[in-house]
């Protein structure tokens, strides 16, 4: 075979997550340069669906451990100086996990990542809960209690399961108002799928509302940096003044003399 139908040939192979033996060792016995390029190519394509697979088997476990019926929760946008916070709680099917593969905490991965799993895990999840806290609520009881809220309304909303016949998972520090039935997890969106799973919903739900505000509320730039304190923002702010969805409480160290809300 010439070096482009090798090409091809392992190019098809690592896309359908096949790395036979017997061919990666036919090929290391191939002395051309371009060959040993190829191969070299494909066994980092190998050794990424190693890693993959050994990290979804280590998550699955986790959550298995508790032997009972889980369901993660995480949220998104607890930093940031303008739009809502969102909370998601996903209850997975343990029997069907082949689709999968590659889910983790949603800041380790790309928006296209988060979007190709955000839909599966909507199609694919037993059940999926939102929650969210909009800007008045963060101001009049602050961001902790706010998210707070935002987790308990998103288990509340999922639909077709009693909250007393889940253990719930969250992320990070305990949240009293879930009760006794929960588990905090530091770090727990890279040891849980549930929790990984929960994080790509409530990320990319709120990135899409910031998109949305954007078009109502032009200038701020609220689709790029989706309201976190970018240089970009701030000079925006500095310009335009606080928008409605701007948190108050988190601008009390700004002075605004144009459009200011206060």
């Amino acid at each position: 075979m010439n070096l482009s139908e090798i090409k091809e040939l392992l190019d098809i192979l690592a896309k359908k997550g096949q790395f036979p033996d017997k061919l990666i060792y036919i090929l290391g016995k191939d002395n051309r340069v371009g060959c040993q390029r190829l191969l070299k190519t494909y066994l980092k394509q190998k050794r990424s669906l190693d890693l993959k697979l050994e990290k979804l088997e280590d998550m699955i476990e986790f959550d298995r451990n508790f032997q009972i019926q889980v369901a993660g929760i995480d949220e998104a946008g607890r930093g940031p100086l303008a739009g809502p916070v969102v909370a998601a709680a996903v209850v997975l099917d343990f029997e069907n996990l082949d689709w999968a593969l590659g889910i983790n905490d949603s800041k380790q991965l790309k928006r296209e990542e988060r979007q190709f799993f955000y839909d599966l895990i909507l199609e694919k999840a037993k059940y999926v809960g939102v929650g969210m806290a909009d800007v008045a609520l963060i101001d009049e009881i602050n961001i902790r209690n706010a998210t707070h809220k935002a987790m308990e309304e998103a288990v509340s909303n999922i639909v077709g399961i009693s909250a007393k016949d889940l253990y719930l998972l969250v992320d990070g520090l305990e949240v009293p108002i879930l009760g006794e039935r929960h588990c905090p997890i530091v770090q727990g969106d890279a040891k849980s799928l549930s929790i990984a799973a929960a994080s790509i919903v409530a990320k990319e739900k709120r990135d899409s509302l910031m998109e949305e505000l954007d078009r109502f509320y032009p200038g701020y730039g609220f689709s790029k940096h989706k309201g976190y304190g970018t240089k970009e923002h701030i000079r925006a702010l500095a310009k335009l003044g606080p928008s409605p969805v701007h948190r108050r409480s988190f601008l009390t160290n700004f002075s605004f003399k144009q459009g200011s809300l206060f």
